[in-house]
């Protein structure tokens, strides 16, 4: 892969272009990946079709059998990307791990309780309920102020 980077006063916006053989190929996939999310938009793919996700649409984020999932309000998307990548990327728009699968949008949660085991219950805006693991819920509590 070659990169190049081409600088002045006639570009108004900075403009990425790539050129390959096929969209389809992994590596492209991944780098396209990257990208969206610099510019806070995820790719997600659902019945064969790629969508431009904005990053606050997106409630959580889990994984399951090596593959990644985005899960908005009503629907859910597949990602090239890798949990531990989207954690990184997405820790300044509030997103934060909350169990060794999954990443919860903070601003997504609809309501929080306790739950057993030092463990807390969350309720999402679509009315999903995940758990949050009793080493993650000191973030929640220090983001509260408790």
């Amino acid at each position: 892969m070659r990169l190049s980077i081409e600088e002045g006063a006639e570009f108004a916006e900075p403009e990425i272009i790539i050129r390959c053989l096929k969209a389809s190929d992994s590596q492209i996939k991944k780098l396209l990946g990257f990208l969206q999310i610099l510019n806070k938009k995820l790719t997600g793919v659902r019945a064969g079709q790629t969508y431009l996700l904005e990053a606050e649409e997106v409630l959580y984020i889990d994984t399951a059998d090596k593959k990644t999932f985005l899960y908005t309000e009503k629907e859910v998307y597949e990602t090239p990307l890798r949990l531990y990548e989207l954690e990184e990327r997405l820790a300044a728009c509030d997103f934060f791990r909350a169990t060794k699968s999954s990443i919860v949008n903070f601003n997504g949660i609809r309501s929080l309780r306790p739950d057993f085991g030092g463990r807390m219950l969350v309720t999402m805006a679509n009315g999903e309920q995940l758990v949050i693991s009793r080493q993650y819920v000191p973030y929640i509590k220090k983001k509260l102020g408790l």
